[in-house]
């Protein structure tokens, strides 16, 4: 399972921190990251981290948000700074991950959580 903390309300200019901690039956992990819930039925991409290292952003997070591994490797860390109100969403913890040895990659996704960024 994916257990996401932080969040929380901030005024524009702010900063907030998201971790996510993936636990239970892993094999293996080929990436984690963060989405928020947008305007349409599909979440956007916020950030990922692959296995390797790799870092991708979503457009209007680049330069304001930074994703990193939190010591194991089933964890992540996703720190926001100079949040504007355009930020403000339910985000949501990704892995896509094998459970065990012969089993398929799967995505798993945490509980949302809400980030409020507002004066």
């Amino acid at each position: 399972q994916l257990q996401a903390s932080g969040g929380g309300s901030v005024q524009p200019g702010g900063s907030l921190k998201l971790s996510c901690a993936a636990s239970g039956s892993i094999f293996s992990v080929d990436d984690m990251g963060w989405y928020h819930q947008g305007r349409g039925n599909e979440r956007e991409l916020v950030a990922t981290i692959d296995s390797y290292g790799r870092i991708d952003y979503g457009n209007n997070v680049k330069g304001r948000f930074t994703i990193s591994k939190d010591g194991g490797k089933n964890k992540v860390s996703l720190q926001m700074n100079n949040l504007n109100p355009e930020d403000t969403d339910v985000y949501y913890c990704k892995a896509r991950l094998q459970k065990y040895l012969d089993d398929g990659w799967f995505n798993y996704w945490g509980q949302g959580t809400q980030v409020t960024v507002s004066s």
